[in-house]
């Protein structure tokens, strides 16, 4: 039998797991979103988040409470008579009454390794920690943060050339198989559940500004980690004196060289000088200009050979 399911999501990431669900054949009886947010150069108009926008345009109901504490919008999430719910990229923590509501409870689709980069950037921080790899997990909430026992998992390698923006887009592909492969183990009740490991918990901070300017001070590998694990969005950033004035550009894609060079100092061919070793930049974006690679970059833009970037 298909199973009732309220589906909890907010961005993007989310909406590949709401679809292949409804492709299953399981019946989404409500979707749960965060309310819309301004949006815009002037932050005066409000925009839909990705779930409630596809999900209005399948004819699901969408309900975006600020909060579940409350006794009416607990009732209101009672009245689905929810098998189970599902969790991706919500954004709101689920009181322990409404993880108890759904028969089977709750479970979350989160992209890391768990216990490792629990929290709200986990794909960012595993690339700007130089792990080798991460992946998808699903687990059966608890009142803790991304501390319930796990029920499948799913490996994705992290090579040199991935961004947080390439990862995220394979992350919720794969999450989404993995979550509808869950389901239907737990339709035929063969899903087991084991406990996260004690060791190795790391929590995934949110981005910060100051993480995102560009310390060329730093070695080479840091400097390229933190590029690619911040693009494209936030995106790492540096300023560079283009048109006789500086100008804050951001960097979105990289490579690390061996040559030597003062840390920021312009070598030919778009390579700048770190703490140790270098970096080949690739690809790049002015303020208000769109992204392009560094040799498009340089046909509108002259770097000049020794100046140091900041």
């Amino acid at each position: 039998m298909p199973l009732r399911v309220v589906f909890m999501g907010t961005p993007e990431f989310s909406v590949p797991t709401l679809r292949s669900l409804i492709a299953a054949g399981h019946e989404i009886v409500a979707c749960y979103t965060q309310p819309p947010r301004p949006a815009g150069r002037r932050g005066l108009e409000l925009v839909a988040s990705p779930v409630q926008t596809t999900a209005e345009g399948l004819g699901i109901p969408v309900y975006s409470p600020l909060s579940l504490k409350g006794s009416k919008e607990q009732d209101t999430f009672r009245g689905h008579r929810a098998d189970v719910a599902v969790v991706v990229a919500y954004g709101l923590l689920l009181p322990q009454v409404v993880l108890d509501m759904p028969v089977h409870g709750c479970f979350n689709g989160h992209a890391s390794l768990l216990p490792r980069w629990r929290g709200a950037a986990p794909i960012q921080r595993a690339i700007m920690a130089g792990d080798k790899e991460t992946g998808m997990m699903v687990m059966k909430m608890e009142a803790g943060l991304d501390t319930g026992p796990v029920a499948m998992t799913a490996r994705v390698p992290i090579t040199a050339q991935s961004t947080a923006g390439s990862l995220h887009d394979e992350l919720a592909a794969t999450g989404a198989g993995l979550m509808v492969d869950a389901m239907a183990r737990l339709e035929r009740g063969t899903l087991t559940l084991t406990p996260q490991a004690a060791d190795g918990a790391t929590y995934a901070g949110k981005i910060s500004k100051t993480e995102t300017r560009i310390d060329w001070s730093r070695s080479a590998s840091e400097v390229h980690r933190n590029i690619m694990g911040l693009s494209p969005s936030p995106g790492a950033w540096c300023e560079m004196e283009l048109s006789g004035k500086p100008q804050r550009v951001k960097v979105l894609a990289a490579d690390v060289r061996d040559n030597i060079a003062v840390p920021g100092a312009i070598l030919d061919d778009m390579i700048i000088g770190c703490g140790t070793g270098s970096v080949k930049l690739t690809r790049l974006q002015k303020a208000g200009s769109k992204a392009m690679d560094a040799d498009e970059f340089l046909r509108g833009n002259t770097l000049p050979q020794g100046a140091v970037l900041s």
